[in-house]
């Protein structure tokens, strides 16, 4: 029997967040502490087999509304069959002959939920490698995240951007560039300009999440959305800001300037507080970090936050200091090994 076991990594956005949804640039990392795995094996027919995170039973009625509202009806089984019928159709599309045998998938994952750590994104990347090593479908790395993309934005109707998809295609360390001088079509879909960088130049990170649920983030994106659309000009100047902090922190890496990054971190966070009113928990969590001597800023649109942090002395003061407010620190492994 065949037996075909894929993983794909949490994320975190290093610099330039959110201008990505605004034809901006961004750097991310991947986060090898935490994974989706996807695993796919021959069967007698097709089946998506229900992960143990996919809750069926609940303690009360108001369990099953907030499990409804946070993950939808059929939890990772609706990405799983999402992601199978869109690479169906791609391969279609591009005259790929499938073969007839049929396979069950079984997944799983440790991402934590709700802080901005990829989950979704990362379960469907899982399942696109097992359905190409099966098939034996060869899909064109700057096209997998494109695709990866659709399944959530056309399929499945989720607002999401690029960005997450790159990095867990990619993986490492990656700077992207989405403005439209750069947007290029390959194989029907849109893309970017994607670069990955030596992870091994970065100073030392962390990155700390909430163990609780975070206070929700799409009505502040959603306001941003519209006020972008409508030319509001404090939006529009601070994506090109994010953009530019994105070029110069690329620099700043290259070059091993690890003082001037922790100062680029800081300022996207700083340039994202002057647009938005933030939820005041995930503040406090930037606050608290940068007052015993880290730089931080938002991972992500969620309760997650990463930053510069020295050495040792300096992480124990963070993790105390961050521990009053429910938050894991972690070192994230960004490179195998």
């Amino acid at each position: 029997m065949e037996i075909i076991r894929k993983r794909a990594y949490a994320r975190a956005g290093l610099v330039g967040n959110p201008s990505d949804g605004y034809h901006g640039r961004t750097i991310a990392l991947i986060v090898r502490n935490f994974f989706a795995e996807v695993t796919l094996y021959e069967w007698d027919r097709i089946e998506v087999v229900f992960s143990r995170n996919d809750q069926t039973r609940f303690d009360s009625i108001d369990d099953l509304i907030d499990d409804v509202q946070l993950h939808g009806y059929y939890g990772g089984v609706r990405l799983v069959k999402a992601t199978i019928k869109k690479f169906v159709e791609y391969c279609r599309r591009h005259n790929h002959r499938l073969h007839n045998q049929t396979f069950a998938v079984r997944y799983s994952s440790t991402i934590p939920r709700c802080v901005g750590m990829a989950g979704s994104s990362a379960l469907v990347i899982a399942t696109l490698r097992c359905l190409m090593e099966f098939y034996g479908v060869e899909i064109p790395l700057i096209i997998q995240p494109s695709l990866a993309l659709s399944v959530e934005t056309e399929e499945l109707g989720i607002a999401a951007g690029l960005q997450d998809r790159v990095v867990q295609t990619y993986e490492g360390l990656v700077y992207m560039d989405f403005a439209r001088d750069r947007a290029e079509q390959r194989g029907g879909y849109d893309c970017g300009a994607y670069q990955p960088l030596e992870a091994a130049q970065l100073p030392p990170l962390y990155l700390a999440y909430s163990t609780e649920r975070s206070e929700p983030t799409e009505t502040t994106h959603n306001n941003l959305r519209h006020r972008y659309q409508q030319g509001d000009r404090a939006v529009v100047d601070a994506m090109e800001q994010f953009a530019q902090l994105t070029v110069e922190a690329r620099a700043a890496i290259e070059q091993g300037n690890h003082e001037h990054l922790g100062r680029l971190i800081d300022a996207n966070f700083d340039l994202r507080r002057s647009i938005c009113d933030l939820p005041h928990r995930q503040a406090a969590m930037v606050d608290r970090a940068r007052s015993v001597g880290a730089t931080a800023k938002f991972a992500g649109s969620g309760g997650a936050i990463i930053g510069t942090c020295a050495d040792d002395a300096c992480f124990d003061d963070l993790a105390a200091a961050l521990n009053p407010l429910a938050c894991h620190v972690i070192r994230p492994e960004i490179l195998p090994g």
